[in-house]
């Protein structure tokens, strides 16, 4: 198997599908990731896109674009006649254009999973844990071989038609990733005239807008290859805003609250336990009195259990006798299992609603 891109989907996919059986390939563009991969073991081999011939099974985890160069370099290529190409792209439908021109079976795929963190060294063999992996085959492909080489990953494998999945992670996803990127820019003007706005962000505006911490590169590509459904979102978006400007010009208090209410009945029904298409975060909230070594005791009662904790940060927008501790865990598990024990030490805890 081939696994071409080592970055942070890469990267967690070998960790999960890695054993004894399984002669693993892997490449990346950039030449440190190439030796950190060798070095720590992730995969049998570093390759190169030459070496595809070889291959059962080839996984492209690279942005959208690029998936594209890819599977035209691969059309050139003589792969085998029983190969299965796939990719982890966040949009469906140019790649499944693509794919109807191509000599060889390819399957779209997309992990609908994330991190905090990105590459080489944030693989994390339980990232797919419970998430869906969506997968888009073409027609009259055999999804098995694909559906069982991702069993370890213990995701939920849902097959869907490519429009179909480009709307609803268009407005589950990639909607609110552009809203959040505009929101920080806003931001950015209002901090220049209030400097001391940005203390101020580290609560609520920091957890609302924490989607816009995304790599750059892989959104540009997002927005591009679903560009026409994102044109009427935004459109869509746009409508509803303007619906809500004119309520505030009329001062039209039950447009107001009929806003708000809807918004948070349709939110209230929302599920949960599942993972959607924006990663969930694993956050908790630790009201720490102004005692010293109160910090030092939650992060000893934390380590003695031996819970990881991927990111720590204390805000400092309460103005009483408490500070805020955020803990940012892996999964759900690690969450209930530090707040219980943080709890049980007398400490006030809450989580993201």
């Amino acid at each position: 198997m081939f696994v071409l891109g080592l970055g942070l989907i890469g990267a967690s996919l070998c960790r999960a599908i890695k054993n004894a059986t399984i002669e693993l390939y892997g490449w990346d563009y950039s030449k440190e990731t190439r030796e950190i991969a060798r070095e720590v073991g992730l995969v049998d081999h570093i390759a190169s896109i030459e070496n595809a011939s070889e291959m059962d099974i080839i996984i492209l985890a690279v942005p959208v674009l690029s998936t594209l160069h890819y599977l035209n370099e691969l059309s050139h290529l003589p792969l085998k006649k029983t190969v299965i190409v796939t990719d982890t792209g966040s949009t469906k439908n140019e790649v499944m254009k693509l794919a109807k021109t191509l000599p060889f079976t390819f399957i779209g795929g997309h992990p609908m999973a994330g991190s905090h963190k990105s590459g080489v060294k944030a693989g994390n063999p339980n990232l797919f844990e419970e998430a869906y992996y969506i997968l888009t085959p073409s027609e009259g492909a055999n999804v098995e071989p694909l559906m069982e080489l991702l069993v370890p990953t213990r995701a939920k494998i849902v097959v869907i038609e490519p429009e179909a999945h480009d709307e609803i992670v268009g407005v589950l996803s990639h909607l609110p990733h552009i809203v959040a990127s505009g929101l920080v820019k806003m931001s950015d003007q209002l901090v220049k005239e209030h400097p001391r706005a940005t203390q101020l962000a580290a609560g609520g505006f920091r957890d609302i807008t924490r989607i816009a911490s995304s790599d750059p590169q892989m959104w540009t590509d997002i927005l591009l290859t679903n560009r026409s459904i994102l044109l009427d979102l935004i459109n869509r978006w746009q409508a509803e805003m303007g619906k809500i400007h004119e309520s505030l010009v009329k001062e039209d208090q039950p447009a107001i609250y009929n806003f708000f209410s809807q918004a948070k009945h349709s939110r209230d029904k929302l599920p949960t336990k599942d993972h959607g298409v924006i990663p969930a975060f694993y956050d908790l909230y630790i009201d720490i009195p102004d005692i010293a070594g109160a910090i030092a005791k939650v992060m000893t009662l934390i380590s003695e259990v031996d819970i990881s904790i991927i990111n720590l940060k204390i805000q400092e927008t309460r103005e009483d006798i408490f500070g805020v501790l955020e803990l940012s865990f892996k999964n759900q598990a690690d969450l209930d299992k530090g707040q219980l024990l943080i709890e049980k030490a007398d400490f006030r805890c809450r989580r993201r609603s």
